[in-house]
């Protein structure tokens, strides 16, 4: 029993280091050729937006349709995405979107996507990466599917599979597509493991206290005390 114990920890041990080397290969190819990738200055978009917009549950929900509620009706078609069990998340979503005025029929478009979830809250850091793995499984064809513009996320762990297929489509078919984290409100003096984790991948990361871009002046270069002032911000930089 114990020998069986000891090969599952080796095998969870070997996933976990063979991931963390994909990613620092990935965060070390994207370091070098991000310029590559980023539009020139004063060439905007013409064409729709397309968004891809992580949705978490409780407050993270909440936060990131009062981004939403910040954004102009160019940007669609919206693509929620939610964990499969969340669905008094999906619930809020089609409510936001119903009460929304937009200009016309085609700014009304927008997707609820469900995927499973990567974390639960007190899932262990250990089980989590296998877990995480199989919501990459759903993520990455999404992703390809989809082709969204942006990526918008504000912490919860479904978005972290998300992002790096984003990152892994946009340099494999050279895909425009631009990762937006907005840090949650109440991070007031560290980022969360979400952030931690996609910083080095994040195209813009957007805090909410001057705490965190005094902690962290190389990511960070701009701070805001209202979500939605952030929303407008990124939405003009990216479109």
């Amino acid at each position: 029993m114990f020998s069986v114990v000891i090969q599952i920890f080796y095998s969870v041990l070997a996933t976990f280091l063979g991931l963390l080397a994909v990613w620092l290969l990935i965060c070390i190819l994207y370091r070098v050729t991000r310029g590559f990738f980023r539009r020139k200055k004063g060439k905007r978009r013409q064409k729709p937006v397309s968004v891809m917009i992580v949705v978490g549950s409780g407050g993270h929900t909440t936060e990131i349709l009062r981004l939403m509620s910040g954004v102009e009706g160019k940007y669609y078609p919206r693509h929620f995405v939610v964990a499969r069990c969340d669905r008094i998340s999906e619930k809020k979503i089609h409510t936001f979107e119903h009460r929304r005025v937009y200009g016309s029929e085609a700014e009304k478009n927008y997707k609820v996507h469900r995927i499973p979830r990567s974390r639960s809250v007190g899932q262990s850091y250990i089980t989590s990466i296998l877990t995480t793995l199989y919501a990459s499984l759903y993520c990455f064809p999404l992703v390809c599917k989809i082709r969204p513009n942006v990526i918008l996320c504000n912490g919860p762990g479904t978005c972290i599979p998300l992002c790096f297929a984003g990152l892994f489509l946009k340099h494999l078919l050279l895909l425009d597509i631009n990762i937006v984290y907005v840090e949650s409100l109440c991070r007031v003096q560290t980022l969360s493991l979400s952030a931690r984790l996609l910083l080095p991948i994040i195209d813009h990361i957007l805090v909410q206290w001057p705490q965190l871009k005094e902690k962290y002046p190389e990511y960070i270069h701009k701070c805001f005390t209202k979500a939605i002032e952030a929303t407008g911000y990124l939405l003009l930089r990216i479109s």
